[in-house]
């Protein structure tokens, strides 16, 4: 359930925005050094193209304050970067020791876009350095000896490797942190911070489309019974057997959540409170229906809900889970066993 449509790639990533702040910053100040430096050396196209490089750098500087299109604003500054460090190497006057630069590409690449943008990146623009390099100095018995090549492909190749296995673990280490910040461990339902997330992103579709959004309280009834007569693993047991039944009655773009405790969530895009009645009740109707065995004791469990709709009864998670609350004590009021909306 963590993975719903949309939400992965909402997930705040502070560490590329504050390395792109970096190499913007170094990017400024080394574009004026070597501008300075070219120009003494008369290599002007390589100066100019760094002073608009050191510009560049200074507007995209401004631009990724406020942004919420970092990878965007991130391919932006790696294209004209990389473009302009293949067009130092390709000018005649500069030396071979700019080819230096070459191994900053994977790192760089893969850090600020992630493994696959990062090695489609890292490929490209090393082939087209392989091939400047190749055209430059493939006549220069010097600089074509075997270990020379060999070193500098092997290192390459080590870089390349490096910072696609560094990327790959980095990227399942915060997939797994984040599942766990944002699951409840025993019943691996999505918990209220997550909650909150999808909420936040289906009332901007909300907003957007104007299509309706529903969010279900429920609470099972005589919960606590359960613990004090069969013991806390057969209250264990029957949570994860109510998570798995809700699991099976939404659709996969619908959320189960568990609050904490015998309370539990449902929050259903594109459906108004009628329609998440109807999806209660089927809840409720197979839960009554069914025993559960706990500690070799049938056990029938029964629940009790109560229903919000965005706009109607409030337009926060907040304002709803209270509107939502106040029905489900209604229908614990009443009799329980029933859904209030």
């Amino acid at each position: 359930m963590l993975t719903q449509p949309g939400y992965q790639q909402h997930l705040a990533r502070p560490y590329r925005k504050a390395l792109l702040n970096a190499l913007l910053i170094i990017t400024f100040f080394s574009g004026l050094l070597f501008a300075w430096i070219n120009f003494g050396r008369h290599n002007y196209v390589v100066a100019i193209v760094e002073l608009f490089m050191a510009g560049y750098s200074m507007a995209l500087l401004f631009i990724i304050r406020e942004t919420q299109r970092l990878e965007f604003w991130a391919m932006a500054y790696l294209f004209p970067f990389f473009t302009i460090m293949m067009v130092a190497m390709a000018s005649p006057q500069s030396t071979a020791n700019i080819f230096i630069w070459i191994f900053l590409i994977p790192i760089v690449a893969h850090l600020l876009v992630g493994r696959v943008k990062g090695l489609g990146l890292t490929l490209l623009y090393i082939g087209i350095a392989s091939a400047i390099f190749f055209h430059r100095f493939g006549h220069d018995p010097d600089m074509m000896q075997p270990v020379i090549l060999a070193n500098i492909g092997v290192l390459t190749l080590c870089l390349i490797a490096f910072s696609h296995v560094y990327e790959i673990t980095r990227e399942q280490t915060e997939q797994r942190l984040t599942q766990q910040a944002h699951s409840d461990p025993l019943t691996q339902l999505p918990n209220r911070a997550h909650l909150q997330g999808r909420f936040d992103l289906e009332r901007l579709r909300h907003q957007r489309q104007g299509t309706p959004l529903s969010l279900v309280l429920l609470d099972l009834d005589f919960f606590k019974r359960i613990n004090d007569t069969l013991g806390h693993a057969a209250g264990d047991k029957a949570l994860q057997y109510f998570a798995n039944l809700m699991r099976t009655a939404v659709r996969q773009t619908d959320l189960v959540a568990r609050l904490g405790g015998e309370e539990f969530c449902l929050l259903l895009p594109e459906t108004d409170a009628e329609q998440a009645r109807l999806v209660a009740e089927k809840i409720r109707h197979k839960l009554a229906r069914a025993a559960i065995d706990l500690e070799g004791t049938p056990v029938t469990m029964t629940v009790s809900g109560g229903i919000a709709q965005l706009g109607a009864d409030g337009d926060t998670l907040d304002a709803m889970t209270r509107n939502a609350d106040e029905k489900l004590y209604e229908a614990k009021a009443t009799g329980r066993n029933r859904i209030v909306n």
